[in-house]
């Protein structure tokens, strides 16, 4: 390619590299890498762990340099890099830290009122007003008079609270600061963001928060994630390391498929050449000889030829889990059913929620979903016996051998080695077979030895699928199974779990793993203090949601209560009290109503202004008073919705 022509295809990319090569001391990572990211590309970059995906966004952004190749970046890039532990620490509180994001508007903002004084008794200066107008026009089209409800906007689709605002960065939690570094980058509007597994500290409701927002938006992402369905929304390129870098067109879904037509193609295409190889070594062994001597000899050199220029390697096969769940005896129709069920603790004076009354029959699959502490894991340790309930009962069918797989892994015990843990579920097992039994779950060699306490979050995964599969469990019980799982096992676990012949209850934030398994969703409102149930997969349930009338939304049956039930639960207000408060709602939100309208005119007044200094100094005043008057009337219909 020409350098001209190599100047015209950068002209269209953010950041182009070339055969890059990253190694570490005697550890080669990746080498001789080509790719480029175009403007608005959404890029997924999928791999087994620890296959160099972080190292090569590391490179890309030039927080490392690569061991050879080279980087282009587009002249004035601006990026934005999420690790996936951010280690983003400051004294100033969320809200602030997020206005650092608009740092231009302010000192836009600043040399407006600079302005506006020099212009104070000079209104005829028409040189001062032609530069007050454009900068003005400058302000309100970066959304100068709209970037305090962009970062409310942000912060409250990431999952934050009003109170949370106020607070220092320090005092969050490390999940919390990983979000409050992505709400800064998001603010920013780079022209690249590099996100390293940014579903991983977010709940469902903020993962398609931020889903939409990509969707969105105009800039360009590569996202590093195990999130499948996230992939599915997001991405319309999957880059796959194997450590090589093959390149997929369309979204997760589509790579699945299109990597397993690659895949067979280039077995057969092996498989054919293998098959030409073994003919002609026979030939040339029968007749290298005899009177086809000269035929045998072109025939061996053109092998020797084809062997050194263009002899194929098997196609590429990842590394992956072994694992085979079948029950050990038949479970009765009715696995499981609650009757008047509360989920809570007697000591907190009321429950976490009501449960409908649920029936789970034999080779079913109900999904159990909502927000982080909603209290998902309190009701699977409900249905196993592990906590009361608060009132009401649950009830477990007739032969149920129970399979329990814990988000924590409480189950394991640290100083247990690998062969000790699986032990304590098949002591008849020898040893060899526990060693050739853990290889199938990627444990080979020495680390069979390793203590508990000294593996990483997806190696407790699988040491707990392996512990899980020994069991012969007719009914799993699934906390967050894939967390920590690298994609092929995930793929693997899905498989497996789909070919289960028994019942199936699963928590968890993986949308792909629900909506491929789950013929219930069990959906907890920790706000309406309830569990809805739908039955169906998770699309049905998505689509009902965003189609259905809100009055035929899933309803909670009425449970008959106790007096004694009635007296821990908090006095219901009376009839005139909820009508009153209806009353102050609408009030409330007609003035909002009213409020935000002017706003918009004000706006756009604004996109346009008038030449007369003193109307807009004007407009501008009267929007901040409304957008003051706003945030109180926010504030007051907040507290009158929550009593």
């Amino acid at each position: 390619m020409s350098r001209d022509l190599l100047r015209q295809g950068f002209l269209v990319s953010l950041i182009q590299a070339t055969n890059l090569s990253k190694s570490y001391a005697d550890q080669d990572i990746f080498s001789n890498l080509s790719l480029s990211i175009a403007r608005r590309a959404r890029i997924g970059l999928v791999g087994a762990n620890g296959i160099g995906k972080t190292t090569l966004v590391r490179v890309l952004i030039g927080l490392e340099e690569p061991s050879s190749g080279s980087v282009q970046r587009a002249r004035g890039l601006s990026m934005g890099y999420l690790p996936q532990e951010a280690d983003f620490s400051s004294n100033k509180t969320l809200w602030e830290e997020c206005l650092g994001a608009f740092e231009h508007l302010d000192r836009l903002q600043t040399e407006l009122q600079r302005l506006e004084k020099a212009m104070t008794g000079a209104s005829s200066d028409s040189a001062l007003l032609e530069a007050y107008g454009n900068l003005q026009r400058q302000f309100e089209q970066q959304g100068g008079y709209t970037y305090e409800v962009r970062i409310e906007q942000t912060l409250y689709g990431l999952g934050f609270t009003r109170q949370d605002f106020e607070r220092p960065v320090a005092q969050l939690s490390g999940g919390q600061r990983t979000r409050a570094h992505l709400a800064k980058l998001l603010l920013k509007d780079s022209d690249l963001l590099l996100l390293d597994e940014p579903t991983n500290h977010l709940d469902m409701a903020a993962i398609e928060w931020l889903e939409t927002y990509l969707h969105d938006w105009q800039g360009a992402a590569l996202i590093i994630s195990h999130d499948r369905y996230f992939l599915d929304q997001v991405c319309t390129t999957i880059w796959e390391m194997t450590p090589a870098l093959e390149i997929y067109n369309g979204n997760y879904s589509a790579y699945l498929s299109q990597r397993a037509q690659r895949y067979q193609r280039r077995l057969e295409e092996y498989q054919a050449q293998q098959a030409l190889i073994e003919k002609e070594q026979e030939y040339i062994r029968r007749n290298i000889a005899g009177q086809n001597t000269r035929q045998a000899q072109g025939r061996k050199k053109r092998l020797e030829r084809m062997l050194q220029e263009a002899q194929l390697t098997p196609p590429h096969e990842t590394r992956r889990i072994h694992l085979h769940l079948e029950p050990a005896k038949r479970s009765g129709d009715l696995v499981i059913r609650s009757d008047q069920l509360y989920i809570g603790y007697q000591d907190e004076g009321r429950p976490l929620f009501s449960v409908p009354d649920l029936t789970l029959t034999r080779g079913e699959c109900a999904a159990v979903i909502g927000p982080n502490g909603a209290g998902k894991t309190t009701f699977l340790k409900t249905l196993l016996g592990q906590l009361p309930p608060y009132s009401g009962e649950v009830l477990l069918g007739a032969n149920l051998q129970i399979g329990y797989f814990a988000q924590a892994h409480e189950g394991l015990h640290p100083e247990n080695t690998l062969m000790e843990e699986i032990e304590t579920i098949a002591p008849q097992m020898r040893p060899a077979a526990i060693r050739d039994y853990l290889a199938k779950f990627l444990f080979t060699g020495d680390d069979v030895f390793k203590t508990v306490d000294l593996l990483s979050g997806g190696e407790r995964s699988r040491l707990a699928l392996a512990k899980l599969a020994l069991q012969g469990a007719n009914l799993l019980l699934l906390d967050e199974p894939t967390n920590h799982l690298d994609l092929p096992s995930q793929e693997i676990l899905q498989t497996i779990l789909a070919d289960y012949r028994g019942t199936i209850l699963l928590v968890s934030h993986d949308r792909y793993l629900i909506d491929a398994l789950a013929t219930q969703i069990w959906e907890i409102f920790p706000e309406a203090e309830k569990m809805n149930v739908f039955e169906g997969t998770y699309s049905e349930y998505k689509t009902f949601l965003q189609t259905a009338d809100p009055a035929s939304a899933p309803q909670i049956p009425v449970i008959k209560e106790t007096p004694q039930q009635r007296i821990q639960k908090p006095e219901k207000p009376s009839k005139n009290q909820m009508q009153r408060k209806q009353q102050r709602l609408q009030s409330i939100e007609n003035e909002i109503t009213h409020l935000e309208n002017q706003l918009a005119l004000i706006c756009r007044n604004l996109e346009n202004p008038p030449a007369d200094l003193a109307i807009v100094q004007k407009l501008g005043q009267e929007y901040q008073e409304i957008q003051t008057k706003l945030e109180k009337l926010y504030d007051q219909w907040a507290e009158n919705s929550s009593n």
